[in-house]
């Protein structure tokens, strides 16, 4: 791969893998920009058909033949290259002979940033929540936003948002989800950024908590000196960044939360600032994390030049990501909520805030752990947050871009958890499981494909309520 240009520098951005949730995002970004956008893909899809409906040209055959020659010049054209795509495939030899500057969506996304003013949310918790709200707050305000996110939102159904392209990109609020997995948000520059949080996690990338722990401390020196860095209360990066600090929390720091009350269903509280008050804040999604994340969106909000009162309304009306504290069924016989917990914290924060919303009610969980190397470093702090769930029904480890290791399977968190009842299960058997107990309160977690779970234990649950 050859040095990279500044992405003003290209009138060609040519995707190998466009129909990826990430790199369509980006695809389209160009395009509306007004570059030239073609790209290839294995398999054409839902979502490779509304990118040709928007003007894209993508074939789905590896063939150097079907590259138009728009995108054979080497200095014009830069090439965006997806991991899944194989050693082997031609057109990415084509472009690696012929001295074409190919990068990663990661650097990509760096590069393009670069051109407009940049609102970085990192954190090994909160991130996808706290940056769609930080980008629905400010898009409701009507500011001119682009977005790249980590989770479909509710409110605008897509992980991306378009900014007006005929303003002057600097004048563009750009709102990403900085991810930490394989350190890809060291490619980012913030003039504005937020952690929520540094938890030991990904160990199977960094190898211990300590270099989690520094790679986060590499990305905030990284944020521009005259930018502000919103750290939560009580995490340690406060001397590894030129930014101004603020801090804030749910309970300390210069943001936080005050007289949280849970009514309707809903957290309402104010939020205390450094020159006032905000109040009334009343969030449709509910949870002690989410009143927190509200508090870090407010904070960098106020900074980027919203008033108080174009927050409150922002954050009032904000409506989720999907898989996080996702409502599937309110009634008064059962509630049935989906999250994409997946480290023992979230597991903790979610259940806490389901028992502060259902107080009395009983709450059974359905958990899929995510990873063998997750489950083996974090066995006991799984079994300890699911512990608050009165009944565990605990699935299979969902082992995404793993082989299995000896001796590590979901019983050792099993045999940890000190609920008044637990039971393992196949996932295949769920429905199963679920026939055989009562169900007020019921949850499923976790971060791999207990997601097809969803609809089959809605339909049963109406199906249950219909019946009586």
């Amino acid at each position: 791969m050859t040095q990279s240009k500044p992405i003003r520098s290209y009138k060609s951005i040519y995707f190998l893998g466009i129909g990826g949730i990430g790199m369509s995002a980006i695809s389209r970004w160009f395009h509306v920009n007004g570059y030239q956008v073609a790209g290839y893909d294995k398999t054409a899809t839902r979502l490779t058909a509304t990118l040709e409906q928007e003007g894209i040209a993508i074939h789905f055959t590896d063939d150097v033949s079907q590259i138009d020659d728009t995108y054979k010049n080497s200095e014009d054209t830069l090439v965006v290259l997806t991991p899944a795509i194989p050693k082997d495939h031609t057109e990415w030899a084509y472009f690696r002979e012929h001295g074409f500057t190919i990068l990663k969506r990661s650097q990509v996304l760096g590069l393009l940033t670069e051109e407009m003013f940049l609102i970085a949310v990192a954190g090994t918790h909160g991130k996808t929540t706290t940056s769609s709200m930080v980008a629905h707050i400010l898009k409701h305000s009507g500011r001119n936003v682009a977005a790249f996110l980590g989770g479909i939102t509710q409110n605008y159904h897509t992980n991306f948002l378009l900014n007006d392209p005929t303003e002057h990109l600097r004048d563009v609020l750009c709102v990403v989800e900085a991810d930490e997995f394989d350190r890809s948000f060291l490619t980012l520059h913030p003039d504005l950024a937020i952690v929520t949080s540094t938890d030991a996690d990904h160990l199977d990338i960094y190898g211990s908590g300590e270099e989690v722990l520094k790679s986060f401390g590499d990305f905030v020196s990284q944020i521009k000196p005259e930018g502000t860095l919103f750290l939560r209360n009580g995490l340690s990066l406060s001397n590894q960044t030129r930014a101004q600090i603020r801090t804030y929390s749910f309970e300390a720091g210069a943001f936080h939360v005050e007289n949280c009350r849970i009514a309707d269903n809903r957290f309402k509280f104010s939020i205390v600032y450094p020159e006032g008050i905000c109040e009334d804040i009343a969030l449709l999604v509910p949870g002690f994390h989410n009143a927190e994340n509200a508090v870090a969106a407010f904070a960098v909000c106020l900074k980027a030049g919203l008033s108080p009162e174009e927050i409150r309304e922002g954050i009032n009306s904000y409506r989720g990501v999907k898989r996080r504290f996702e409502y599937h069924l309110q009634h008064p016989e059962a509630i049935y909520i989906d999250d994409y917990a997946h480290h023992p914290t979230e597991v903790e924060a979610f259940l806490k805030s389901v028992k502060a919303l259902y107080p009395g009610k009983n709450v059974t969980a359905i958990f899929q752990p995510h990873l063998f190397t997750r489950t083996r470093d974090f066995q006991e702090g799984f079994a300890e947050s699911l512990s608050l769930a009165d009944r565990v029904i605990l699935l299979d480890i969902y082992p995404a871009r793993e082989l299995p290791i000896p001796g590590i399977t979901s019983e050792i968190i099993f045999e940890k958890i000190t609920s008044a009842e637990k039971i393992r299960c196949q996932k295949d058997n769920v429905l199963e499981v679920l026939k055989t107990i009562p169900i007020e309160i019921l949850v499923t977690i976790g971060a791999g494909d207990i997601d097809t779970l969803i609809d089959p234990i809605r339909f049963y649950l109406e199906g249950q309520i219909a019946g009586k």
